[in-house]
């Protein structure tokens, strides 16, 4: 009697030790998929950061990402170099400011004091050179990350309160 329990016994510790491998063996796939995907999109994944946060986090020179606030009234210049327009403001979020070089047409409706998101990298000189630039699109719009930045940072109420003065001078 005792040697039928033993062959049982061990017929039940080969079943857990075969179903120990396979979900090891899943689990490792499983990562190894997830890295695999992960990898690829890693290229199209751009961070938003807000000019405060570029400038604590000293993001490091041709890194790709997105910075979004308001042009920053007075900043903005524009000249043309051979065919290429060549322009410079700079974005702020009333607490820090980033300049900000693009070559070529900006958006019909950008302007200072408006929000503004732009794609690019640091350069060495810490002047972000954005590849394109996106401006809102209507009276009232601006990009989802640019609002819940300035709220952050407390001056979602005085771009409110700007936008019912300019409201009000054009009545």
């Amino acid at each position: 009697m005792t040697a039928t329990r033993l062959k049982k016994g061990s017929r039940a510790g080969a079943r857990k030790k075969r179903r120990l491998y396979f979900l090891l063996t899943s689990l490792l796939v499983l990562g190894l998929a997830v890295a695999l995907v992960l990898n690829a999109l890693k290229s199209s994944i751009r961070l938003f950061y807000d000019p405060t946060e570029v400038v604590e986090k000293g993001i490091s020179p041709g890194q790709d990402f997105r910075i979004g606030g308001l042009v920053k009234t007075g900043s903005f210049k524009s000249r043309e170099v051979g065919d290429i327009e060549v322009n410079t403001f700079k974005v702020t979020d009333g607490n820090k400011s980033v300049a900000v070089i693009y070559k070529g047409l900006l958006p019909d409706l950008f302007r200072e004091g408006q929000g503004v998101v732009a794609e690019g990298a640091m350069n060495k000189n810490g002047v972000f050179v954005a590849t394109q630039v996106l401006a809102k699109h209507d009276e009232n719009y601006m990009p989802k990350d640019v609002v819940d930045s300035l709220k952050k940072r407390g001056e979602w109420k005085k771009y409110i309160a700007s936008k019912d003065k300019d409201k009000g001078k054009a009545l």
